[in-house]
């Protein structure tokens, strides 16, 4: 193992010691909260393009395995902690090519990108290899997150039939979408088919529901993606999850904005204003729906009062900034995934 560092576009470096693939990573940097689904995290396709800084004191302490992956390869670039937990995590990191620094100050990390913002970063896993002045200068010259339309390179090339059954047939639009939603819809009963990004809106009304699947980067470009959703209101119920929901809030006439640090972890608390009542949710996302105060503004963030949630009844789609399938995390919102089936199995 060598030793290896991370530097932020500012100039700041944290030292590290390298436990995962022996190359270079660029991305943003940015951290989430929450204390377990390290393997889930840097598999799931939001993290595309960026190194994540994991807040847990120890991760890698409960192994690897093959069933929490989120998808079929990693998309996170790097990977930063406090102290690796266990052999498996690394040797896992080093079989998947993610560069992956341990013995990093991790609290001096999050302070310094909650206070300056996500940023752009490089991992390096051995500091003689590349200097800090030739990184910062690798660095600087990557695009920034805002702006960037990622979703083409994490989507299925070709629509497929996930799961089959006598349920309701639902289409998901993959933008990047994790393999627990399709699997919390296919225990609901649904029978899933999963479509492009680039899909049409016409083979997608043939279904009894739509699922506008999570994804990375930054919404506002995806003005293709957005004339689809148009295309889907009011002809087939739609629910949007993360950039889904994003997508529909843009299609409907909000505006959406990158966050300065993101909203990532497993314990963001959310006031349904329906029902008064507060969800602790999972969430992953660098971008946002506007604070609203219009009625289809349903669920609100009580962190920042960013739009958490949309209902639009008349149009029968509506849309949650967080992850109801909780891979993981707490389970307060499973039942929209089930509702959203049973409802549109009722109705069709």
């Amino acid at each position: 193992m060598s030793d290896g560092y991370l530097v932020l576009e500012d100039g700041t470096v944290f030292h590290g010691r390298s436990v995962g693939a022996e190359d270079v990573a660029f991305g943003e940097a940015v951290f989430t909260t929450a204390m377990s689904g390290y393997q889930e995290t840097v598999t799931d396709p939001s993290y595309a393009e960026q190194i994540v800084c994991f807040t847990a004191p120890m991760i890698g302490n409960y192994g690897v395995a093959e069933e929490r992956e989120e998808s079929s390869r990693p998309h996170a670039t790097g990977v930063v902690m406090r102290q690796l937990g266990g052999h498996a995590w690394a040797e896992w990191l080093r079989s998947h090519g993610i560069v992956g620094l341990d013995e990093v100050d991790t609290r001096a990390l999050v302070l310094r990108v909650r206070d300056g913002g996500s940023m752009r970063a490089a991992a390096v896993a051995d500091e003689e290899e590349l200097t800090v002045a030739d990184a910062l200068e690798q660095v600087r010259a990557q695009p920034p997150m805002a702006g960037q339309a990622l979703v083409a390179a994490v989507s299925t090339p070709e629509p497929y039939v996930f799961s089959n059954g006598s349920g309701p047939r639902i289409a998901v639009v993959d933008y990047g979408a994790k393999g627990s939603i399709l699997r919390r819809l296919a225990r609901a009963g649904a029978a899933v088919s999963v479509f492009p990004h680039t899909s049409p809106a016409e083979p997608l009304v043939d279904f009894h529901g739509v699922v506008l699947s999570n994804g990375p980067g930054d919404p506002e470009p995806l003005e293709n993606e957005v004339e689809t959703v148009r295309g889907l209101l009011g002809r087939v119920p739609i629910l949007g999850i993360c950039l889904g929901h994003q997508l529909l809030g843009l299609a409907t006439g909000h505006r959406t904005y990158k966050l300065p640090f993101g909203h990532r972890g497993a314990n963001h608390p959310v006031l349904d204003r329906r029902s008064d009542r507060v969800l602790v949710t999972s969430q992953n996302h660098g971008f946002a729906v506007q604070p609203s105060d219009t009625k289809e503004a349903t669920h609100v963030s009580l962190y920042d009062g960013t739009v958490e949630g949309l209902d639009f009844p008349g149009l029968r789609a509506r849309s949650v900034q967080f992850h109801p399938e909780a891979g993981p995390g707490p389970h307060d919102a499973w039942p929209i995934l089930d509702e959203f089936v049973r409802e549109v199995a009722d109705a069709g």
